[in-house]
């Protein structure tokens, strides 16, 4: 959809020659990390998704002595060659990462964000991500299996390094000179359309407004940096932060985030009766930030069982809902009709869309839900990994807490993620979910 306008004459003519002196800085960089000593894939605990550390708080806050167990799971059913091969670079990048803690500037820029409180901050200073909650092992198939065992507010930071590690490692092996080039084609495709669809934009609509949400399945870091400098300098208007939070502090972007699944799932081993813990959660958060951050997550066990506890209290105290699994049109027509029953202008809502989207797909969505909410996407893979290879569907997910499993029930089929059919059939029944994924 995108080629037909890979012509670039209509974009300023600094950006082009930028696009280019940063493609060749990233093959220079690439290049230097085979032949020089080695410089570690992250390099800031900064260079994640800002919801870690909303949740992180949280967790802190709330409860402290919760165990999490998360499990590594690739969905390809091919890669250009087994995971297992980078087994010996993650590990010494893992190694890295738990040396690393935050600097005082660092600090300084979580301090200034409205919702994070100082004592947090303080617990920051003095933390290290301990090298011996992660486990990691390969097996006769070729595949990579790591395991994250240990403390929540250990375990539960781990997950975006790894993914974004992973990635990196995976593609530094299929870089060439021809691969960035298509990148750039692409990236600069976007560019033009985020300024087509700028300009079509209607003063009496809500924004059109996208963010980046690409940290865990970036090409590399360096990629992921230039795509938002450059999406961000051709339509500021439209691209208006990242999820990132060390790109948005070097940038000077908003940091964009709420909760993830996990957030919700804990509960479920929480001491709350299973049948409350979506209520439970939503709770613990409105405790915890007390009107910011209100975007609530709906699909952990499905849209129609989230309404179902989604009263007019939960609706009035937060901003907006969020989908990631599912149909979003019929996912947004039920939201919709679940605010009008409960006598609540939709328009003074927002829906942030966050599952599988390209710029197409995230204008067609506001086009047809601008007239009732305020509309938001977070797009991760097609932003940051969209250079010709085919990206790494990985994830991290929480399995069990407390000793107990967990699950998710995805509106989505193939998302559904639990190891235990017993506890993901009670799930079900507790929730009136037909098994349909």
């Amino acid at each position: 959809m995108l080629c037909r306008f890979h012509s670039s004459h209509s974009l300023p003519l600094d950006l082009l020659l930028n696009g280019k002196n940063v493609l060749m800085n990233i093959l220079l960089t690439s290049l230097s990390q085979t032949a020089m000593p080695h410089t570690p894939i992250i390099r800031s605990l900064l260079d994640t998704d800002l919801y870690k550390f909303t949740m992180l708080q949280v967790v802190l806050h709330q409860f402290p002595q919760a165990h999490g167990v998360y499990e590594f799971r690739c969905r390809n059913p091919h890669t250009e060659y087994p995971l297992a091969d980078i087994k010996a670079d993650f590990e010494r990048e893992l190694d890295a990462l738990c040396t690393l803690q935050l600097t005082t500037d660092e600090l300084n820029y979580l301090r200034q964000l409205r919702f994070i409180k100082s004592d947090f901050v303080d617990y920051l200073e003095l933390f290290q991500l301990k090298r011996r909650f992660v486990s990691v092992d390969t097996d006769e198939q070729g595949r990579l299996h790591i395991i994250v065992n240990g403390p929540m507010i250990q375990a539960m930071f781990f997950e975006i390094y790894i993914l974004a590690i992973v990635n990196e490692l995976y593609f530094r092996r299929l870089e060439t000179p021809a691969v960035l080039a298509e990148g750039e084609r692409r990236l600069q495709a976007k560019a033009q359309l985020m300024q087509q669809y700028a300009a079509q934009q209607s003063p009496n609509d809500p924004p059109f407004l996208v963010s980046d949400f690409g940290t865990r399945r970036r090409y590399t870091f360096a990629w992921q940096e230039h795509v938002v400098r450059t999406l961000h300098q051709a339509a500021p208007e439209v691209f208006r932060g990242t999820s990132n939070v060390y790109l948005a502090k070097k940038l000077g972007l908003t940091p964009i985030g709420t909760m993830a699944h996990e957030f919700l799932q804990a509960f479920q081993a929480l001491n709350v009766r299973l049948r409350d813990f979506q209520k439970a959660a939503l709770e613990a958060w409105v405790h915890e930030y007390r009107g910011d951050l209100g975007i609530a997550l709906t699909d952990v066990v499905g849209m129609d069982a989230f309404l179902r506890d989604f009263d007019l209290y939960f609706a009035k105290l937060f901003d907006g809902l969020r989908h990631d699994s599912g149909d979003p049109y019929i996912w947004g027509d039920k939201a919709y009709a679940h605010y009008k029953k409960l006598k609540i202008d939709s328009r003074t809502k927002m829906l942030t869309f966050s599952d599988g989207l390209d710029l197409e797909r995230a204008w067609a969505l506001h086009q047809y839900f601008k007239d009732r909410f305020k509309t938001s996407f977070g797009i991760g893979t097609n932003l940051t990994n969209d250079l010709g290879h085919t990206p790494l569907n990985i994830v991290l997910k929480l399995v069990e807490c407390n000793g107990q499993s967990v699950a998710k029930i995805s509106d989505s089929p193939g998302k559904t993620m639990s190891d235990n059919n017993t506890f993901l059939a009670y799930l079900r029944q507790v929730f009136q979910i037909t098994e349909t994924n």
